[in-house]
């Protein structure tokens, strides 16, 4: 079995209205060094079999077709 971390971030361009608001409640907080936030998900997953390269190749797919929109997002894929 193995485990994977997909990091998803919206792309540099795209507004982020989420992470501006996190901004915005951390500036509200007392936090003032903070110039941007941007937001983004992770996901974890766990995956049965042992190949790793059959793994990355499915986790690309599900990537392209499902887990990020690729238009305006990026993704990075870890396995641990």
């Amino acid at each position: 079995m193995m485990k994977a971390r997909v990091t998803v971030t919206l792309k540099n361009g795209v507004l982020d209205p989420q992470g501006k608001a996190i901004q915005h409640a951390l500036s509200s907080l007392g936090f003032s060094g903070v110039e941007d936030v941007r937001q983004g998900k992770l996901i974890e997953l766990e995956l049965s079999g042992s190949d790793r390269e059959k793994a990355r190749a499915e986790l690309e797919a599900m990537c392209e077709k499902l887990l990020a929109n690729t238009v305006i997002e990026n993704y990075s894929i870890e396995l641990v």
